[in-house]
């Protein structure tokens, strides 16, 4: 069946031959987009949906998060509110509750986060394992995970499990763990960073990963300088996510790579960190993401939209690179070029505003703009009447 999204009043398309079109329309065929330009010139198709004049853009690419996970952390939430610094060990919380919780409580976290993310115009999700830490947790979360999500990423070296001797368990991570999930991932993830795993340790975790055909990701320099970035850029990573502590030889090594930097905006502010300078990145030629980084203990939000406001109004960005980080950016860190744009061929996902322009998703911070969104085709959250 082919749909008409016509009377469009703003198209952000993220194609650079296509650009921005005003009064424009767009059809969707199977789950693919099939026609894209002026609404005076389109098709007829199967059905129509009048936009009213509202803004379209491509749906949100979250390429970072953590939503197989049991358990409560808001007593630490408060604690940091209260001057506690973050620090990586909270992690451990969320574990013992995870390892605690049934197949059954876990789909349930996943089905309401999920959902809830689409509802806010998100339409392809990462999300990482992590929060088991034993062979039989890590293989349970990464296929409960790939029930719900597009993508699923191994991070068994999220942090060494209290108790656990650190060599033993980066041998265990690298060696039996990374093994049994590997079939079931399509990445795989190490926390470089003080307190979780140190150089050395992520290099044997992602070399054994790629041996096996996984592609890279690294969680890096998120609580101080570290060799995150330079590690990822070295290995080919897909992307490294957080990039709170640069040095300008990092920002180079990112601008000269096809490694993307992933920022996580809401995390840092959950964590009274300092935000990454998203301004320098792009300056320097780096292609950036936005990502929510959606998980219990340091970024419990699963809103893409307030991510975009805050780098727009904080990160001094403009709303342009901004949405394209959080569209184009997230599907540049997942190494897909059929996402994350409106041309022809791309998998059709589209969300609908209301509002008649992109400007607003900053220009009225905390308004829930969502009207319509389109997942791969389907729709899947729509106006009602």
């Amino acid at each position: 069946m082919s749909v008409l999204v016509a009377n469009v009043g703003e198209l952000t398309t993220n194609d650079d031959e296509l650009g921005v079109l005003t009064d424009a329309a767009l059809v969707l065929e199977g789950d693919r987009v099939a026609w894209v330009g002026p609404a005076a010139f389109a098709p007829p198709t199967d059905t129509r949906v009048d936009a009213g004049g509202r803004a379209a853009l491509p749906g949100w690419v979250d390429s970072h998060t953590h939503l197989v996970f049991a358990g409560d952390r808001t007593e630490e939430f408060g604690a940091r509110m209260a001057g506690k610094p973050y620090r990586a060990g909270g992690i451990a919380t969320t574990v013992s509750a995870t390892r605690a919780a049934t197949d059954d409580d876990l789909r349930e976290v996943l089905r309401r986060h999920v959902a809830e993310a689409v509802s806010m115009g998100t339409t392809y999700l990462e999300t990482k394992t992590g929060y088991g830490l034993t062979v039989e947790d890590e293989v349970r979360s990464a296929r409960i995970a790939a029930e719900f999500v597009d993508e699923v990423t191994y991070l068994g070296a999220h942090l060494v499990p209290p108790g656990a001797d650190p060599d033993e368990y980066v041998e265990l991570a690298s060696g039996e763990m990374l093994e049994a999930v590997a079939p079931l991932v399509r990445w795989a993830d190490v926390f470089c960073e003080t307190g979780a795993f140190d150089e050395a340790q992520s290099r044997k975790v992602l070399g054994s990963a790629r041996k096996l055909g996984l592609g890279l990701r690294v969680h890096g320099n998120q609580l101080g300088p570290g060799p995150g970035v330079r590690l990822a850029v070295e290995m080919g990573a897909a992307s490294v996510d957080h990039c709170t502590y640069l040095t300008d030889s990092d920002v180079d090594a990112l601008a000269n790579s096809d490694t993307v930097a992933t920022l996580l905006p809401a995390c840092d502010l959950s964590t009274r960190q300092p935000l990454p300078d998203a301004r320098a990145l792009i300056d320097a030629g780096a292609t950036i993401a936005l990502a929510s980084n959606c998980n219990p203990g340091s970024s419990y939000t699963s809103s893409m939209a307030f991510c975009v406001t805050t780098a727009v109004l904080q990160m001094r960005l403009s709303v342009a690179e901004a949405v394209r980080a959080a569209t184009l950016g997230g599907a540049r860190a997942l190494r897909r070029d059929d996402i994350g744009v409106l041309r022809v061929g791309a998998r059709a996902d589209l969300q609908l505003l209301n509002a008649p322009s992109v400007t607003h998703l900053a220009y009225r911070p905390g308004i829930p703009l969502t009207w319509a969104v389109w997942r791969a085709g389907s729709p899947v959250h729509l106006p009602r009447g």
